[in-house]
C-alpha cells in the first residue's frame, strides 16, 4: 500500500446539482453555500477536431464572432454589461471543446450567466466577419513568431497525418482566407446546439433559481440532434527538421501516444510525466537543465477524447542538438528503473497539491466540473480525485509504460 497524505476536506455543504432541459441543454453545479464567489461556463463540444478540413479554423473564428454582439446586443454594450458586473470573463477554442465563461460575485451571478447565455446566440453579420477574418490572420502570424508554437503545430500535423487532430486551432492562412461566413453559421447551427452544451456553475447559487433564468433565457434554442463522432487516431510518424534564419536556438519536441482522459490510467500517466519533466524537479531538469545543457526541458501529459499523448520538449544551443537528443532518449529509456516508493509519494504530494489549489475559487471548480462532464458525462468530487491520486503505486506506473512506452514517438526539431 502506498503512504497517504492527510489533505484538507472541503465542507458537506458542498453539493452537486445537474438538470437537462427538454430542449437537451445541461446543467452542472458545485453549490457551495460558503463560497465569495460564483462562476459560469457555456461548454460547447465542438473544437478544431470536429471541423472539416477545408474549414479548420472555424471553432476559433466563432470564440471572436461571438464577442461582436448579438441582434440587440452591440459588442461595445456587451463589453460594458460585462465590465458593470465586475465580471472577469472570458473564452477559449481547443480541439475538442469551446468555453465561454464569467467569474463573479455571487449577487451578479444571475446576470452574468443570463448575458454569456445571450451572447451565445450571436448575430455572425458579415462585416463583422470580415474584420475579424483580418484579426485572426494577423493572430496566426503571430504565432509564427513563436518557435515553440511553431514546432507544436508541425509535430501534430506529422503524428497525426490525415487524422482531424492535426488541425490547428487557429487554421491556416488558407483554410482562415476561403472560410465564407455562410459556411460558419452552417457550422454554428449544427454545433452551437443546446444538445451539444453543457452549462457549468460552482460557487454560492440557488440551483433552481440559477436553471430558471437559464431556460428563460435558453429554453428556446432548437436541439440538432449532432453526433460527435470521434475515432481515436493511429499516432506516430518519423523524424523531421525545420529550420528558421531567424532564430539562433535548436527546439526539440517529441509527441508520443498516451491513455484517454476516460481511462483511469490518467492519474499513472500523469504522475509519470511529471517525474520525467516536471518543471524544477524532475529527470529532465537534473540531465539537462542543471547540468547547462539545455535551456528548457519539460515533460507534460495531455489527455484527450478516446487517447491521449505525452510531449517531451527541450531547446538550447544548435551545437549541443546532438547531445540534447541524446539525453532526452536515455532519461525516456531508463524511466523504468527511475519509478521508486519514495519518489511516486513526493510526485502524489505535488499533484495532490495542485488539484487543492485549482479547487479553491470556484471559477477554477467551474471550469473542471464544465470540462469533466463535457467529455465523460460524470461528476468527481475532489476527494475521489485525491484518492485515485494516493491509490497509484509503482507497479500502476510501471504497467502503464509497459503499455505506453512513449512510442512509437514523432520527433521534430527546429534550428536556424
Amino acid at each position: 500500500m502506498p503512504n497517504t497524505v492527510s489533505y484538507y476536506t472541503p465542507p458537506m455543504s458542498v453539493t452537486f446539482h445537474e438538470h437537462t432541459l427538454p430542449n437537451g441543454l445541461t446543467i452542472v453545479a458545485e453549490v457551495d453555500p460558503d463560497a465569495v464567489s460564483s462562476g459560469v461556463g457555456f461548454f460547447v463540444r465542438t473544437g478544431a477536431r470536429d471541423e472539416a478540413t477545408p474549414v479548420m479554423g472555424v471553432s476559433h473564428f466563432l470564440e471572436h464572432m461571438m464577442f461582436k454582439g448579438t441582434e440587440t446586443i452591440s459588442a461595445d454594450d456587451l463589453n460594458r454589461m460585462f465590465d458593470e458586473l465586475g465580471a472577469r470573463n472570458n473564452a477559449y477554442t481547443s480541439h475538442e471543446l469551446t468555453c465561454f465563461y464569467a467569474h463573479v460575485l455571487p449577487e451578479k451571478l444571475g446576470e452574468a450567466t443570463d448575458l454569456v447565455g445571450r451572447m451565445m446566440r450571436p448575430a455572425l453579420r458579415d462585416d463583422d466577419f470580415t474584420t475579424e477574418k483580418g484579426v485572426i490572420l494577423e493572430e496566426i502570424a503571430m504565432y509564427k513568431d513563436n518557435p515553440f508554437w511553431v514546432l507544436y503545430e508541425a509535430c501534430g500535423e506529422h503524428h497525426y497525418a490525415a487524422h482531424p487532430m492535426a488541425h490547428r486551432v487557429l487554421g491556416t492562412e488558407e483554410s482562415v482566407t476561403g472560410l465564407t461566413s455562410a459556411q460558419m453559421r452552417a457550422y454554428f447551427g449544427e454545433r452551437y446546439a443546446p444538445d451539444n452544451t453543457t452549462v457549468a456553475l460552482a460557487g454560492r447559487l440557488d440551483f433552481e433559481q440559477m436553471c430558471a433564468r437559464i431556460e428563460s433565457v435558453c429554453g428556446g434554442w432548437g436541439a440538432s440532434g449532432t453526433k460527435t463522432e470521434r475515432v481515436a487516431p493511429k499516432a506516430g510518424a518519423p523524424a523531421f527538421e525545420l529550420h528558421d534564419e531567424r532564430i539562433n536556438r535548436v527546439y526539440m519536441l517529441a509527441l508520443a501516444p498516451a491513455p484517454g482522459i476516460e481511462d483511469d490510467r490518467r492519474y499513472a500517466a500523469q504522475l509519470l510525466a511529471m517525474l520525467l519533466g516536471d518543471p524544477g524537479n524532475s529527470r529532465l531538469h537534473w540531465a539537462l537543465i542543471e547540468p547547462g545543457l539545455a535551456e528548457e526541458a519539460q515533460a507534460a501529459y495531455d489527455p484527450h477524447d478516446g487517447f491521449g499523448q505525452f510531449f517531451v520538449y527541450a531547446s538550447g544551443e544548435p551545437e549541443r542538438a546532438g547531445q540534447i537528443k541524446a539525453a532526452l532518449d536515455a532519461e525516456i529509456a531508463s524511466l523504468t528503473e527511475a519509478i521508486d516508493d519514495d519518489g511516486l509519494e513526493r510526485l502524489r504530494s505535488k499533484l495532490a497539491t495542485a488539484v487543492m489549489l485549482g479547487g479553491e475559487r470556484p471559477g477554477d471548480r467551474m471550469q473542471r466540473l464544465g470540462r469533466q462532464w463535457t467529455y465523460m458525462r460524470e461528476y468527481r468530487t475532489l476527494d475521489e480525485e485525491l484518492e485515485r491520486i494516493n491509490a497509484v503505486t509503482v507497479d500502476d506506473v510501471r504497467a502503464l509504460l509497459a503499455d505506453f512506452p512513449f512510442e512509437p514517438r514523432t520527433m521534430g526539431t527546429l534550428g536556424p
